[in-house]
């Protein structure tokens, strides 16, 4: 009892000194949305279209406030995340895939993705082999090594805005990506879906514009491995990539360009 007394207490003080602990529940369910819309915004971005297959580039402070972005919402250090999907590229499909659901079975990737993609994470020889070319300065440094610190600070925060409201948000936040990424686009983009290309691979699109607004374009995986450098994912009538428009924006106003031997325009 002391120390369910003890939780009370605290969270009473954490709603009393919080800036909006009184939010109506579709206002937090609509923030948490946005804030994973946007680390996946990232994550497709720069972690795959601009760090991995090197299609698009970014100015100086749009790069480090995605790079920073990634680091509170995912601990996903830059050269771990690239050597990981470049090693699935090199080998789709086969036992050297990190994690493709023809070798794993589909609901281990998709329920037990995360953990797959440690396992190769922590993998010396890939991130040596397939990590080069991404950033080495003194903030990955400090991103990789303490990694985790980065969603401690998220969770600081969404307490300090939203008092014990926070906590599911943070929750929410932090399985988003390792559930869309290493779930459902690694498990259900090899196993489900409609095919444009026929690809050497089992790559899939996704059906339905709702996979692409939740993954902010990444559902288009076929098209994808297609064409692994493409700019723009989407490539038939219909399909849509919001990654792609985010990029044009900031392209129209000089913070992005996309590279000469890149397709896709």
């Amino acid at each position: 009892m002391m120390l369910f007394d003890a939780i009370g207490q605290l969270a009473t003080w954490i709603n009393a000194h919080a800036v909006w602990p009184h939010l109506p529940v579709w206002a937090y369910v609509v923030l948490t949305l946005i804030d994973t819309h946007i680390t996946t915004t990232c994550v497709t971005l720069y972690l795959h279209r601009c760090q991995t297959h090197r299609s698009i580039s970014f100015a100086a402070p749009v790069e480090h406030l995605m790079r920073l972005w990634l680091w509170v919402r995912t601990a996903m250090p830059t050269r771990e995340w690239v050597a990981v999907h470049r090693c699935h590229h090199a080998y789709v499909e086969t036992d050297r895939d990190p994690h493709s659901p023809i070798v794993y079975g589909i609901w281990r990737v998709v329920l037990l993705g995360t953990g797959l993609y440690h396992r190769a994470a922590h993998n010396q020889q890939i991130i040596e082999q397939y990590g080069k070319g991404t950033p080495d300065d003194f903030l990955e440094l400090f991103y990789d090594r303490l990694s985790i610190l980065g969603p401690v600070l998220t969770l600081i925060t969404n307490l300090w805005l939203f008092g014990m409201a926070g906590l599911p948000m943070w929750l929410v936040e932090m399985a988003w990506i390792p559930f869309f990424a290493a779930g459902v686009i690694n498990g259900l983009g090899h196993w489900w879906g409609y095919r444009n290309f026929e690809t050497p691979d089992a790559s899939r699109n996704l059906p339905g514009q709702y996979w692409s607004l939740l993954t902010a374009g990444e559902a288009l995986h076929n098209n994808h491995h297609h064409i692994h450098n493409a700019a723009r994912f989407s490539m038939k009538k219909g399909e849509i990539d919001p990654g792609y428009l985010y990029f044009s924006i900031l392209k129209v106003v000089g913070l992005a360009s996309q590279r000469r031997d890149a397709a896709g325009a």
